[in-house]
Parts: C-alpha cells; structure tokens; sequence
C-alpha cells in the first residue's frame, strides 16, 4: 500500500517540564495538551526528604534547577516549566521569580513556574478571595498562605491533609470533601475561586464537577501550569467546562483588594501593593482547634510508612 501522500508527521511545539523526582501525573499533564504541542518531561534528582518546607527548598535550588533545564538542549522547548507548587512559592512571590529567571538563563527561553503560573491565573480571573486546597502538613500549607497573601489575594478558607509521602494515592473523592469544607462561608466571607494545590494531587476531572457544585472557578496546580506554559506558545489548554480554559463556563467575580500583576516573559508576578499580608488563617500547630489526627480520615489512606504524628487534617 502506498502512503507516501501522507506526507509525515506536521511539525510538534514543545513544552519542557521540570517535575520534582517523585512526580507521578506525567499523564495528567497530557491531557491538557493539545494535539500539536509535546511534552518533554524531567525530574530533579532524588533525595531522601519527605514532603516538608525543606524538600521544596532542596528541589528548588537555582543550580538543580539549571541542570534540568539544561538536559532540554537538544529537544529545544519554547517554554519551560518547573511544575512544583511548594517548591516554587517556598520563598515568596520574590522568590518564585527568581527561579524563573535562573531557568530563562540556562535555557535561553522564557520559564515559568505553578506558583508564578496560579498568581497569573487569579489575574485572569479577576480572583481576589481564594480558597485553599492542599494535601501538605501545617507548616507547608502555611507558607502556601504566605504567598498568596504577599500577592495581595486574601484566602477565605483552606483544607489541608498532611501528607508527606505518595500524595498521588489521594482519590479523587477526598479532593471534592476537602473542596466542600475549604469553601465553607466563614468569617472572611465567600471565595471566588478554590485553588487545588500540589501538582502531585489528581484533579483533572474533579474540576468541572465542582464548577458546577461550588458556582465558582476551580484551579488546580497541573492546570495552571499548562495553561501558563500554553499561553507563552500563543495556543489553549484543552479542558471540558474550566474556567480558567473555556470563557463560556466563567462567573464574574471580583472585591477591592489589590491584585498582581503578570510578568508575561519570565512568568513572574510582582506585588502592586506594599501593603502588609494579612496573617495567615491556618491554626498555629497540631494542638489548635479544628486540626484532628489523620487515623481514619479522608487523604490518610493508601500512603504506608507514615508516622501518624506528621499526618493532620485541618479545616478553617
């Protein structure tokens, strides 16, 4: 059979990734790409740290970060993206676009982060009061709230699972109850959006299902990340009923607190405001109301070897 007026394969954009070495959702990422755009995926060395503030600094550092872009040479991404959320906001939104830049340096194209790339997408959705869903302990979803806040966006409410290891087991049933109780109307009044944290948690299908349940935008970490990285090509995500990805599905939102402004070719975002945050709504420590142990709770199941003293679950 002749096939010759086939003509070959058209011509494949490329999206470098940077993902922490235990990243399990390379499949997760895929499906937000479209048909003309390839993903070329790499991981940062291992080393034997749980999830914690010092794993994100360690798997942050610029020079580890130089080293995984630099093995893209030969493929020649037009983007790159370190797809990390914790490592990427552990040292604040100064931090994060630091990062941005030592990667723009050894690959000679813009780069991008999932902190940088969720502080791009509240901009465009007009977020000034977030929800937050995380699957860390105290101290990383803390941090979390640090940074969101130094970007003058204030959280109205967060969930946390305090997991250390294997947060990819987390179902996806376990998302949607930490969703429904971060976005309980508290003291702080409504989110206008939720934001799923962790580019290890498993969120894509979850997203349409709680648009439609919460009637405001959901984002999650791997989401962003590719929208971001998609937006630096010029082309879209391919999502069913997001808001972030399909207009039609969007609900206007908005307050009077100041929010942050883009930089479109490090993928960096700078405060408008000097404005102090405003303290960060988590409990101070284990023993603080509304933080329970992690025997039989939801995100506690499927992780073995996990001391349950490093295992919370809280709400606010």
């Amino acid at each position: 059979m002749d096939v010759s007026f086939i003509g070959g394969p058209g011509p494949q954009r490329g999206v470098g990734v940077v993902a922490p070495f235990d990243f399990a959702l390379d499949r997760e990422l895929w499906r937000w790409m479209p048909d003309d755009v390839s993903l070329h995926l790499t991981r940062t060395p291992y080393v034997p740290v749980e999830v914690s503030l010092d794993l994100a600094r360690l798997i942050s550092e610029h020079e580890t970060l130089g080293n995984a872009v630099g093995t893209f040479t030969e493929v020649g991404p037009e983007v790159v993206a370190y797809a990390c959320t914790s490592g990427s906001f552990v040292g604040g939104v100064l931090g994060e676009r630091a990062m941005c830049e030592a990667m723009s340096r050894s690959g000679a194209v813009p780069a991008i982060t999932t902190s940088g790339a969720l502080l791009e997408a509240l901009v465009e959705l007009d977020v000034r009061r977030v929800a937050l869903v995380t699957p860390y302990t105290v101290s990383v979803t803390r941090s979390l709230e640090r940074y969101v806040a130094q970007a003058g966006v204030t959280v109205t409410g967060c969930a946390y699972m305090g997991l250390t290891r294997q947060i990819w087991r987390v179902t996806y049933r376990e998302v949607v109850d930490m969703a429904r109780r971060a976005t309980v109307r508290g003291r702080l009044g409504p989110a206008d959006a939720l934001f799923l944290s962790c580019t290890n948690l498993p969120t894509y299908d979850v997203i349409p299902q709680l648009e439609a349940e919460l009637r405001i935008p959901v984002i999650s970490a791997n989401q962003v990340t590719m929208w971001a990285a998609l937006r630096r090509l010029g082309t879209q995500a391919v999502g069913p009923y997001q808001a972030l990805i399909d207009t039609s599905a969007r609900v206007t939102t908005g307050t009077d607190a100041e929010a942050v402004l883009p930089d479109r070719t490090s993928g960096a975002v700078l405060p408008r405001s000097s404005v102090p945050p405003p303290a960060p709504v988590l409990p101070d420590g284990p023993e603080a109301p509304g933080v329970q142990g992690a025997q039989g709770v939801p995100g506690a199941q499927g992780v073995p070897g996990v001391q349950d003293e490093k295992q919370q679950e809280g709400w606010t």
